[in-house]
């Protein structure tokens, strides 16, 4: 079995300019992550999976994200996905992801709904005298869109009162389209696109926990999941930066003064604000995770914190690796500008920097948070 090392230094380095650059899956990473027996870290052992918790999942993501952001994003998704099949699907699907053989993602988002993500407007209607349902919707944005072989998807309850329901939706059920293939500006791998679905039946038995429970799953599981595996995957583009703008400086000579740029004073400063909020994010995801697992009074609040703290600050450390290296920073072959771009992306996902600032002061108030 491949170490983590080994499958980042062997598989995910040497391709992570191909992914960059012509926006290609990384299906190798995920291949070689599943053959190692990763895909199923939240796995349960009893489905033959690592069994590990959280912590784990994001410690991986953050390993994988500092080498290349769109594997790290599409392992990512994966967890996110997984989390909740763990927890509410059928054996045979935690089997698969278990054993490495099944890649999973979310589908909530909805063009009807954009950012408020726990509020999907597409329908899952019962299909008159069969044991089926029919979902249409317009996903707005889901990782590994046509690639993963299921997603987690949201709808509107069949009957039952709610925010919404959630389904198992297999990655090749007829009815699924995606319009428009991704072209980014960072993170160019992840295969992140509109999904299109018209009459997809899938069985009533593909819902995932119960009818209008939708909501509570996705507060539970799905938001913990993401706002910690993704600031994790953030975290990585961060140290990425930060350690190849102080390799970068140190090694780089003025030959007329025999001076390293690390001699300029101003450049050791700049290095020292992209170390400082790059640990400040590595300790709030620390502290995110410590609140969970103590069921901490506060572990809400550093939930909705710890994505809208890397949205301000990995764009602002991922541009001052920018400004530290210079004109060797637009060099494909540095990585910087790669690292720059994947991380314009964090505020954009949902739930947006800007919304989770909403929560927050919401939260500091006393108000409703989901209306």
């Amino acid at each position: 079995m491949h170490s983590i090392e080994s499958i980042i230094s062997e598989v995910i380095e040497p391709k992570a300019m191909e992914v960059d650059r012509y926006g290609v899956y990384p299906r190798a990473a995920m291949d070689a992550l599943g053959k190692a027996g990763l895909l199923g870290l939240l796995s349960a052992r009893e489905v033959g999976g690592r069994g590990e918790g959280l912590r784990a999942a994001s410690a991986l993501v953050e390993q994988v994200g500092s080498a290349c952001g769109s594997s790290g994003m599409v392992l990512c998704m994966h967890f996110c996905g997984a989390a909740v099949i763990e927890q509410n699907g059928p054996r045979d699907i935690r089997e698969a992801i278990a054993a490495g053989r099944h890649v999973t993602t979310l589908a909530l988002s909805e063009a009807g709904s954009r950012s408020h993500f726990w509020a999907p407007v597409s329908t899952a209607l019962a299909v008159p005298d069969e044991d089926t349902v029919r979902l249409d919707a317009d996903k707005s944005w889901a990782t590994s869109a046509g690639q993963a072989d299921s997603y987690v998807w949201s709808s509107k309850p069949v009957a039952a009162k709610g925010m919404s329901s959630l389904w198992l939706v297999p990655g090749n059920a007829s009815g699924l389209s995606f319009p428009v293939a991704f072209d980014g500006m960072g993170l160019r791998g992840n295969s992140s696109s509109p999904i299109v679905a018209r009459d997809v039946r899938v069985p009533r038995s593909a819902m995932l926990g119960k009818d209008g429970g939708g909501f509570d799953i996705m507060m539970s599981n799905v938001l913990p999941h993401f706002q910690v595996l993704g600031s994790s995957c953030y975290l990585g583009i961060m140290e990425a930066a930060t350690r190849k703008a102080a390799a970068h400086v140190t090694k780089t000579r003025l030959l007329h003064t025999g001076q390293s740029l690390a001699d300029l004073a101003t450049i050791r400063a700049y290095l020292a604000r992209m170390r400082m909020k790059t640990d400040m994010v590595r300790g709030l995801i620390r502290d995110t995770l410590d609140a969970l697992e103590s069921k901490r009074e506060d572990a809400q609040m550093r939930v909705l914190e710890v994505k809208a703290a890397v949205g301000e600050l990995a764009p602002e450390v991922t541009e001052l690796g920018m400004r530290v290296c210079g004109g060797a920073a637009y060099r494909k072959e540095v990585g910087i500008d790669r690292h720059f771009r994947d991380a314009s992306a964090v505020t954009v996902m949902s739930p947006t920097t800007d919304l989770l600032y909403d929560f927050i002061g919401k939260a500091m108030t006393g108000m409703q948070l989901f209306d």
